[in-house]
């Protein structure tokens, strides 16, 4: 495999890991197990067993040549994180994108004919919040760096610019301009998986299939797609992540932020959420990407052991969620975007039921 990991083939730009774990910015992901490392330790490649997901790269991925072993993992990799962002219409619109086919995905594969309609929904035009239109009087963005207050790095590293536009840094979407995000280039997320164990009584309920622990997370209810998902959302102009994870949680699923009752609860909900584990960092494969503009995120853990905190709280939904309750974690889980794959590393690493 050492052709492999030396090969240049996996770029950092595409937003994975370029050499099968070795050094990339902040955290990066093994094509082979599509596990979160650290930058600079080298995980070795080990063969997909024939009862695990990867054996769905085809039974020639271990005795095929490099080049189409290569070529197997960069098209999973685009099944695997880039399928909600070439969904067929975008949200919120009657948009339809160009259909981008898995081979066509990375900007290094040559498509001379690539022209997808442009969108920028008129609704973010001159919001405070929002991005000027590129090439605007005034508006002269710092591309990959700390933009004032404005964070345009990519957890990934740099992305590239085409006529000065940033390129989505996973690949093609089938749909230029922001679409309904506010920022050109990353925008950046958070979302808080806060869980605790399902108790009968005093008792820890265990899965009949699996004989392990079930988990339980916050789930709220989109109103705009009505999916379940994560209490989450975008992280403001200079505001530090750790801020963002609980002010969304308390406004999406306590919605009492600034009440008499968030203020009597405050020491304990800050408690709560000063010690969280980080999940995920990267790139989201979310409905509402285009070429130019991706949601990117930062998902971390807060864990009640006991269920004697938060998990006593009582749920109110906010504005932008229709319901909110407690969900048991398993495999059958159909949630928003990439959230099911951050549950799913949590329930590994809690040693859940899935």
């Amino acid at each position: 495999m050492a052709d492999v990991e030396k090969d240049s083939f996996f770029m950092p730009r595409i937003g994975v890991s370029n050499r099968f774990g070795t050094y990339t910015p902040t955290w990066e992901i093994n094509l082979l197990s599509f596990q979160l490392v650290r930058p600079g330790y080298f995980t070795p490649p080990v063969p997909p067993a024939a009862s695990s997901p990867h054996s769905r790269l085809g039974p020639c991925f271990q005795s095929c040549g490099p080049k189409k072993r290569r070529r197997q993992l960069v098209l999973h990799a685009a099944r695997m994180f880039h399928v909600k962002s070439r969904s067929a219409v975008y949200p919120r619109s009657d948009v339809s994108r160009l259909k981008v086919p898995d081979e066509k995905v990375l900007w290094t594969v040559p498509w001379p004919d690539y022209n997808p309609p442009n969108y920028t929904s008129k609704h973010i035009k001159g919001q405070s919040w929002a991005d000027p239109e590129i090439g605007e009087s005034g508006f002269n963005p710092r591309w990959n760096s700390v933009d004032g207050k404005v964070n345009r790095k990519s957890h990934h590293g740099d992305y590239e610019l085409y006529k000065s536009t940033p390129l989505n840094i996973i690949g093609r979407t089938g749909l230029s301009g922001r679409g309904i995000l506010g920022r050109w280039g990353p925008n950046h997320a958070a979302d808080p998986i806060v869980t605790r164990w399902k108790r009968n009584k005093q008792n820890i309920e265990i899965s009949i299939d699996s004989k392990k622990p079930i988990l339980q997370f916050v789930a709220i209810q989109r109103k705009d797609t009505g999916e379940w998902a994560i209490p989450g959302g975008m992280v403001d102009p200079g505001e530090v992540v750790t801020t963002t994870l609980k002010r969304e949680f308390m406004e999406e699923a306590l919605n009492t932020l600034g009440s008499n009752e968030a203020k009597k609860r405050e020491s304990l909900i800050n408690k709560f959420f000063s010690n969280g584990e980080e999940i995920y960092r990267g790139y989201v494969d979310d409905h509402r990407n285009t070429d130019n503009a991706w949601i990117e995120t930062v998902a971390m853990n807060f864990h009640d052991e006991s269920g004697n905190s938060v998990g006593l709280f009582p749920f109110c939904a906010g504005d932008d969620a229709a319901n909110v309750q407690w969900t048991d974690i398993s495999a059958n889980l159909l949630l928003y975007a990439s959230h099911t794959k951050f549950i799913s590393l949590v329930a590994e690493k809690r040693g859940s039921h899935w």
